[in-house]
C-alpha cells in the first residue's frame, strides 16, 4: 500500500499545490490561457505523438480492445446523461453536458502519466488508443446532441459539420494520428526533434496536474446540484465497473492491457467538461461542482483501483 501512495500521492499532490495556490494568491483566470494553450496544442500532444510513434503499428491493431473501451465510454455517458435527466430535471442540452461528466474522464491531464508511472510501459499503446477512440466518441456525440438541441442550428447537416470539425482539428486526435503513421512507415526523427519532443511530453502531466488544481480552486462552490452525486457515482464507480466487465467479455487480454482500461476508466471527470460547459453556456455551475468533488472523491476511488491492480487483486484471465 506504501508503494501505491508513493505511485499516487504525487500526482494528487501536485492537484492540491495547484488547488492552494489558486486559493492563497489572487490572480485572475486569464492568467492560465497561456498554460493551458502550452497543454492543450504543444506538451500533450508531443506526449502522445512519441507514445504512438514508439509504440509498433501491429499492436495498436486491436478492434475488439477498441469495442471493449469504448462501449464502457457508451454506457457511462448514456447513464450520466439519463441521470441528469431523472434527478436533476435537465434539458437535453444540460443533460448532455452531465453525461460527459460521467464519461469523459481526465484521460488527458491525468491518463497518460498514470497508466505508465503504475503499469509501465506496456500500458502506452492501450493509453493512446483509448484516448483516441474516447476523444472521437465523446467529441463526436457532445457536439453532436448541443447542436440538435440549439433551435438556431437545427439542421443535422450543420450538426455533422461541426463534429466533423471540432474531431479534424483536435490537436491531441492529430497528434496521435501522426504518431500512428510515424510507426507504421517506420520512420526515424532525427535526435534532436526526438530530445525536442522528450522535453515537452516530460512536462505535459506536471504542468497539466497544477492547472488542474488552479482551475479548480477559482470556481464557485455554492451548492451541490441534485444529478451532480449520482453522475460522479457513474464517473467513479460505474464506469470502471463497466470496463472490468466488458474486458472480461470481450477477452482474453493481456493484463496490461485490461489493467490500463479499468485504470483509465476510474479517472476522475476531465477538466475540459467545465471549458465546453462554458463555452455552450449550460450547466457551468454543476460542471465546476462535479469536476471539484468528483477530483477530490477519486482519491479514494482512484487509489484503491491503483492498490487493486498493482497486488493482483484485480487480474483477468
Amino acid at each position: 500500500m506504501v508503494d501505491i501512495l508513493n505511485l499516487a500521492l504525487p500526482y494528487f499532490g501536485l492537484i492540491f499545490v495547484g488547488f492552494a495556490c489558486g486559493k492563497v494568491k489572487s490572480l485572475p483566470e486569464s492568467g492560465l490561457a497561456w498554460m493551458n494553450f502550452f497543454l492543450l496544442y504543444v506538451s500533450l500532444p508531443a506526449l502522445l505523438f512519441a507514445i504512438m510513434s514508439k509504440t509498433p503499428f501491429a499492436e495498436l491493431n486491436n478492434p475488439p480492445f477498441l469495442v471493449a473501451t469504448t462501449l464502457s465510454t457508451v454506457a457511462a455517458f448514456t447513464l450520466a446523461l439519463v441521470v441528469g435527466k431523472v434527478l436533476g430535471r435537465l434539458t437535453l442540452r444540460e443533460a448532455t453536458l452531465a453525461g460527459l461528466s460521467g464519461g469523459y474522464g481526465n484521460i488527458g491531464y491525468m491518463g497518460p502519466g498514470l497508466a505508465l508511472a503504475v503499469l509501465g510501459t506496456k500500458a502506452s499503446a492501450p493509453t493512446a488508443l483509448i484516448f483516441c477512440c474516447d476523444s472521437i466518441f465523446l467529441f463526436t456525440i457532445v457536439p453532436l446532441l448541443i447542436e440538435l438541441s440549439d433551435r438556431d442550428h437545427p439542421s443535422i447537416v450543420h450538426a455533422f459539420g461541426v463534429v466533423l470539425k471540432q474531431i479534424v482539428l483536435n490537436p491531441l486526435i492529430m497528434s496521435a494520428c501522426f504518431g500512428a503513421a510515424v510507426a507504421a512507415l517506420h520512420i526515424e526523427l532525427p535526435v534532436a526533434l526526438d530530445r525536442t519532443i522528450t522535453f515537452l511530453q516530460n512536462a505535459a502531466a506536471p504542468t497539466a496536474l497544477f492547472v488542474l488544481g488552479v482551475t479548480v480552486a477559482l470556481r464557485p462552490f455554492d451548492r451541490v446540484p441534485w444529478e451532480v452525486p449520482g453522475v460522479i457515482a457513474v464517473k467513479l464507480l460505474i464506469h470502471p465497473l463497466a470496463a472490468f466487465g466488458l474486458m472480461l467479455a470481450f477477452g482474453p487480454f493481456a493484463q496490461p492491457w485490461a489493467a490500463t482500461a479499468v485504470l483509465m476508466a476510474s479517472l476522475p471527470p476531465a477538466l475540459n467538461v467545465f471549458v465546453i460547459a462554458r463555452q455552450n453556456e449550460a450547466w457551468i455551475e454543476s460542471a465546476s461542482v462535479a469536476v471539484l468533488l468528483g477530483t477530490f472523491a477519486s482519491v479514494v476511488t482512484l487509489t484503491s483501483v491503483m492498490w487493486l491492480l498493482q497486488t493482483g487483486r484485480l487480474a483477468f484471465p
